[in-house]
């Protein structure tokens, strides 16, 4: 028994650091950064619950297309990884992405958009 719990304590442990490495990733600043955070301010896309951005706005689509390119990429290979969906994947970083983007961020939960 105490193995058993030895082990699902390591695949959290796991878990999380891959969260973490992810969400340092997903905020050192690649090419987009800047603009992901332009984005952000003017409310043109928003934070959603399953770790991909969401267009407010019909002329951010593209970027938020590309950034959503990126981050699927991230979350295959961890899921993978990980053996486990890329949506449960997603939804983790997601908490930490809505965790740390600035106040003002619209955020989607439950098809409804709220200003962190």
């Amino acid at each position: 028994m105490q193995r058993i719990a030895k082990m699902t304590v390591k695949k959290s442990l796991a878990r999380i650091s891959h969260a973490i490495f992810l969400a340092l990733t997903l905020s050192a600043a690649p090419a987009w950064a800047g603009s992901l955070e332009d984005l952000r301010a003017s409310g043109a896309i928003g934070e959603s619950y399953n770790g991909f951005v969401i267009a407010r706005e019909p002329a951010a689509q593209a970027e938020a297309d590309a950034i959503n390119a990126k981050r699927r990429v991230i979350y295959q290979e961890k899921a993978a990884a990980q053996g486990i969906d890329i949506e449960q994947v997603g939804k983790v970083y997601a908490a930490e992405i809505i965790r740390k983007v600035p106040p003002g961020t619209w955020i989607q939960i439950d098809g409804q958009w709220k200003k962190k």
